[in-house]
């Protein structure tokens, strides 16, 4: 046994890694003096780790797809595929923390260690193989972020963020339990393959009594995700915390609850039954609210940080879309979607964030004449914008448009006419920004120093996947086609 254990580490070498990389930056933490704020080292380290986890995620691409830890978790391409994007997600908010004025900089190495805590949470969640590594998953990456949320400990709305948050995860955590301890009484077991073999010798009836207990499942898994009804929390936290925060939370836990929300699609739900019926209604019926909602609701805004908020609502619907297939074309259109998500959230945040910075608000206002100071911020904020709406040839339209033919092959031709309006709702306040940032005139010439040029640099080299992956997309849907869910 012990020797077989020993065997599984060589899989779990990256939530190892950043294990021993968040041990590390503590320890490397207390060797400043409270008052020093130049912390390099700590950065530099964050970032040799993180790279070397995604290397060591690189290299369990070519291993085999196994379970393990007694079958607890699994390492397969589409876990590996979502930790990837996830671990790229934090990067990129761990470089915004370090020039964004919206974190103390005495809590900068606070904020790096609690994000590499829901990261690896977040991996857990994208492993997760039976419903107790898959609860451990989802509260490791939710306690932390309650703090992470609150990280402005002087400032009203951060600590409002931080309390919301932890209300609403609290009750929707005690629900998800709630619904998983009666699938445990009906089925008797907590192993997602076993789960899914007592489903199938269930009787019409014993499946219906089991669909209400699925609903309140999702109901911890859609919380995470901001899928409507459970999305009241993402607005204002999403506008109360920190810049970084929020960036890092559009990403790294929206990845990891789609990652989980796949795995027991695919497994639970594989073959034809009254469950799976009820299971795709559930999801059609979220995804078509969960996109509307975000959208239609986003067009008031007047804050750029609060209509990404919604924006990310909008994406979330458009990601469950992708699974009422509940085939592989559905989940590759998924993951691809995830991967020019990413790109798309950290250039949209990294330049709101230095505006923020700047003026003190994140009001579209402040971003009038910004292409005639920063023509390239303003090209690439315009190229993102236009990707997030769904316009060729860029990355964006290439993802809508895979999941609107996957709905359109399977014949749900209902949900593929909800998801084509939204995209068209989603323009007017999208492309509002490009308008003030083009036909309006600057409202003053004031420099803003976070567009320096190496800031400038990243966030161009940042963009050019957008673009990329609009034109030259076939290697990326390989790469997605190649993530296959291992099911044991």
């Amino acid at each position: 046994m012990y020797l077989n254990y020993l065997a599984n580490v060589g899989r779990y070498i990256p939530e190892l890694l950043l294990v021993v990389l968040m041990i590390g930056i503590i320890i490397l933490e207390t060797t400043y003096a409270e008052d020093e704020k130049n912390k390099k080292y700590v950065f530099i380290l964050t970032c040799v780790g993180l790279v070397a986890t995604f290397a060591s995620l690189v290299a369990n691409m070519s291993g085999k797809a196994e379970a393990i830890f007694s079958n607890s978790m699994i390492i397969d391409p589409f876990s590996t595929v979502m930790k990837m994007v996830m671990v790229l997600g934090t990067l990129g908010a761990v470089y915004l923390s370090t020039i964004s004025k919206d974190i103390y900089e005495s809590l900068k190495t606070e904020f790096i260690i609690m994000a590499i805590g829901v990261l690896i949470g977040g991996m857990i969640l994208a492993s997760a193989n039976n419903m107790l590594m898959l609860y451990l998953g989802i509260e490791t990456l939710s306690i932390i972020s309650y703090v992470m949320a609150s990280l402005k400990k002087n400032d009203e709305r951060s600590s409002e963020a931080g309390l919301k948050y932890a209300l609403f995860g609290g009750v929707s955590s005690g629900i998800m339990l709630f619904g998983m301890s009666h699938m445990f009484g009906v089925l008797g077991t907590i192993q997602f393959s076993g789960m899914a073999a007592n489903i199938a010798k269930l009787d019409h009836t014993q499946m219906l009594i089991m669909m209400p207990s699925f609903v309140l499942f999702f109901a911890g898994i859609g919380y995470k995700i901001a899928a409507v009804p459970f999305h009241m929390w993402s607005p204002d936290v999403y506008e109360g915390s920190p810049t970084p925060v929020t960036t890092f939370f559009a990403i790294v836990p929206k990845l990891a609850g789609i990652s989980a929300l796949i795995r027991v699609t695919m497994i639970f739900f594989l073959t034809p039954s009254a469950l799976r019926v009820g299971w795709v209604g559930l999801m059609m019926i979220m995804a078509a609210l969960t996109m509307t909602v975000g959208n239609v609701t986003a067009i008031g805004q007047k804050s750029v940080k609060r209509m990404l908020a919604y924006s990310s609502i909008s994406h979330a619907g458009i990601m469950i879309a992708g699974l009422v297939m509940i085939n592989d074309i559905g989940v590759r259109a998924v993951v691809f979607y995830g991967i020019t998500y990413l790109f798309m959230t950290l250039v949209a945040f990294y330049v709101t964030s230095i505006v923020q910075d700047k003026y003190g608000n994140d009001h579209f206002e402040r971003f009038q004449g910004l292409i005639y100071r920063y023509p390239f911020m303003g090209i690439v904020m315009s190229v993102v914008m236009f990707s997030l709406t769904g316009l060729p040839p860029l990355a964006g339209f290439v993802a809508k448009f895979n999941i609107l033919n996957a709905l359109i092959n399977s014949k749900y031709y209902s949900l593929a006419i909800i998801l084509a309006l939204n995209s068209v709702i989603s323009a007017f306040y999208y492309l509002k920004i490009v308008r003030l940032m083009t036909l309006k005139t600057q409202e003053s010439n004031e420099e803003i120093e976070g567009f320096g040029f190496l800031n400038q640099v990243i966030i161009i080299v940042m963009t050019a996947p957008v673009l990329i992956l609009g034109i030259f997309w076939d290697s990326i849907m390989g790469l997605a086609e190649g993530a296959k869910i291992f099911i044991k």
